[in-house]
């Protein structure tokens, strides 16, 4: 019996085309690191709530948000990075692909020095607590709190580039592994915190914050010494044409990227200006409850990302139909496992937090509709970034990023926090339908105009 069981996990593991099999070790790999990842998370959330206070951590959880914004900064280049270093593994060009690592790192870090230095000068005439609709006491506290959280992004801003890395080679089981190290050690440094510490947002920041940042650069530095040596980052390659065609791709997915954090970076401070900063804390729980589902459909898409850019680039459509097939049946299952979730979610919430935080059964409903119409539409976007189609994406995100703020307002006024992920949902079914169509018009190749570009 073990016999028959070893070869049966033998043969899914390594049977079919090279690529499939990348991905499933991958894949595999991910999902045990990311349930791991899950289980410290759920434990972090009442631990981190019971070291501060829920208004406290819900002003770190919208603090966190406004700073991701600054993401925008890399004007594409990380998403440029990941499709041309992955053309370059395809076609066997190691040189040229640490030619695009090595100038990426220079633009990213000459960025992340100037965007500390104008924020620095900036912060101090910002006025947060009226943006985090909070008390203000007059200590400037809140600007420290800040310009901490802003510097350690500027830091992440390029060290987080080893993730790029590793999507482009197909390998995200590496990210998986050393966020889920980062997460360990967060949640040891919080316990710590708790017995040797008062309740402090600045050492919930710089845990939060800086530990996960330590582990990716003692990540980056080890893995550029080992396996990616030959991609490694050195300052005698740089070369800034490199990174013109980087950014021609990549100018596209900075447009993109904007759009995106308004639908997904918004929420926080909507919520914020609508209800209090104790309602993100709320909004958050049930969020992370159903991100569980999410999580894992990223695990598994993450790998196809570069993935669908190699087998374009060669021209294997028959196997790109074959993967968006099975990726969409596992859609099917999700969507099943997250109405399941719903349904216990009244027992989760109590088990997990208590009786200190109280979701209400709407949310977990309208967070369970934006789940599932989130994964369905990202199955396509993922397919469509993979092979650089992605004008029509650049529109549709135009436009629905104006809308969707002013419908988030709407919706929330009139049926509570629960209007904000209702009126995302609304918005990604429209997404689903255009990026469904265009995504069967391009593996059948009958793509033209916008729906090829």
């Amino acid at each position: 019996m073990l016999q028959v069981l070893t070869v049966g996990i033998n043969r899914f593991f390594n049977k079919g085309h090279e690529r499939s099999v990348r991905a499933r070790k991958n894949i595999f790999r991910s999902i045990v690191l990311k349930g791991g990842s899950v289980v410290i998370t759920l434990v972090m959330i009442p631990l981190t709530i019971r070291y501060v206070n829920p208004t406290q951590y819900g002003i770190w959880l919208t603090l966190s948000s406004l700073i991701t914004w600054a993401a925008l900064f890399d004007m594409g280049l990380g998403n440029g990075l990941k499709n041309q270093l992955a053309q370059a593994i395809a076609l066997n060009e190691p040189e040229k692909g640490r030619v695009y690592v090595s100038s990426t790192y220079a633009i990213m870090c000459v960025i992340g020095i100037i965007m500390f230095v104008v924020f620095y000068f900036v912060n101090p005439y910002i006025k947060w607590t009226s943006i985090l609709n909070v008390p203000d006491d007059g200590s400037g506290y809140l600007n420290k709190i800040v310009l901490i959280i802003f510097g350690l992004f500027c830091f992440q801003f390029v060290v987080q580039l080893i993730n790029t890395v590793l999507a482009a080679n197909q390998e995200p089981a590496k990210t998986a592994q050393l966020n889920f190290v980062g997460q360990i050690l967060s949640l040891l440094a919080i316990l710590i915190l708790m017995k040797l510490v008062p309740g402090s947002l600045t050492w919930l920041v710089m845990v939060m914050a800086g530990v996960p940042l330590l582990v990716m650069l003692g990540g980056s530095m080890l893995m550029f010494k080992g396996d990616y040596r030959l991609l490694a980052p050195a300052i005698s390659v740089v070369n800034f044409k490199s990174a013109r065609q980087m950014l021609g791709v990549g100018s596209t997915f900075f447009i993109i990227q904007i759009c995106a954090l308004v639908m997904y970076e918004s929420d926080n401070i909507v919520i914020t200006q609508l209800f209090g900063p104790k309602e993100v804390t709320v909004f958050n729980i049930a969020y992370k409850l159903f991100s569980v589902v999410l999580m894992f459909f990223v695990v598994v898409i993450t790998p196809f990302w570069s993935a669908f850019t190699e087998a374009y680039t060669k021209n294997e459509y028959e196997w790109i139909k074959n993967t968006l097939a099975k990726i969409n049946k596992l859609w099917l299952g999700l969507s099943l496992c997250t109405i399941a979730l719903t349904v216990l979610s009244p027992w989760l919430y109590d088990i997990w937090v208590g009786k200190s935080i109280s979701v209400p059964l709407n949310l977990s409903i309208a967070m369970c509709i934006y789940i599932i119409t989130l994964i369905w539409q990202a199955i396509h976007v993922q397919f469509l970034n993979g092979i650089g189609k992605i004008r029509l994406q650049l529109y549709l995100g135009i436009t629905t990023s104006v809308i969707n703020i002013p419908l988030s307002i709407l919706l929330g006024k009139l049926i509570g926090v629960a209007g904000i992920p209702l009126a995302n949902a609304i918005i990604f079914v429209v997404m689903g339908i255009v990026f469904s169509t265009q995504t069967n018009k391009i593996i059948n190749r009958k793509a033209t105009g916008v729906f090829n570009r």
